[in-house]
């Protein structure tokens, strides 16, 4: 996943279209995908990023050397604040894995500025999430209990409406929802298969509890599926982006 997540960080930068010279809060920036994509194409004033993992944020702050961007060690439930507000605030990938989606909206929303923008983006798992949905369509086919470990099945919130509702329940108006969209090419069947055997994360932590046998007959369905001949693999992966502006009545 994690390759992915930089060429799509950039493509939510340029959607939003941000202003210039605005200051910026991230939240949950990880190894700073989106942290970057920010400093390049958004032309920030300033950038605070947090998060709860001090390795990710030691890794982000070791790699992004931007004298506007500071990195922070926190969770959601001790956000910074800013004297007058951000003028942007954002969260990538990170919305679906919060246990409390209002407070925490309604955290972000608090460190926005009356008529700051609030956005952020979550992996379209459901539909065109197309390396990932293959892969869960064939297990399923082998085993029903893959089902259940879906990320179509187990993120609802990764969807346009379920965004635009939570958005507007935080106090946003004008919120809109779009569809963000990269390629992810693959050269051979095993660049694509490999990842699938690390044992981080859904999909490979599945691939770690099946018998050789069945990984194997898996492997093959995958491989006669997306490439028969071993040659290059060209899929699509989609996001939903959801902003939205903070009322000029709301007080911080």
């Amino acid at each position: 996943m994690g390759r992915w997540g930089r060429p799509l960080a950039r493509v939510f930068v340029e959607w939003l279209q941000p202003a210039a010279a605005a200051h910026w809060f991230e939240i949950g920036c990880g190894t700073g995908a989106l942290t970057t994509a920010i400093s390049e194409r958004g032309e920030p004033a300033s950038v605070v990023a947090c998060d709860p993992s001090a390795p990710f944020v030691e890794h982000a702050r070791a790699h992004l050397l931007d004298p506007r961007v500071s990195f922070t060690i926190t969770g959601a439930n001790a956000l910074p604040h800013r004297p007058g507000g951000f003028d942007i605030v954002v969260s990538g990938l990170v919305l679906n894995f919060v246990p409390d989606i209002d407070a925490v909206l309604r955290s972000m929303c608090d460190r926005l500025r009356p008529a700051g923008v609030m956005a952020a983006y979550v992996w379209d798992y459901a539909e065109r999430m197309e390396f990932l949905r293959f892969f869960w369509e064939e297990a399923a086919a082998l085993d029903s209990r893959a089902k259940e470990l879906d990320e179509g099945r187990r993120f609802p919130l990764c969807r346009p409406s379920a965004l635009a509702s939570v958005f507007r329940a935080a106090g946003l108006s004008n919120v809109e929802t779009d569809a963000l969209e990269i390629a992810t090419d693959f050269g051979t069947f095993d660049d694509y298969w490999t990842p699938f055997l690390q044992g981080t994360g859904p999909a490979p932590g599945y691939v770690a509890s099946l018998d050789p046998q069945t990984r194997e007959l898996l492997r093959a369905r995958l491989e006669e599926r997306l490439s028969p001949s071993n040659g290059p693999i060209h899929l699509r992966a989609r996001a939903w982006a959801v902003r939205g502006v903070k009322p000029l009545s709301s007080i911080s």
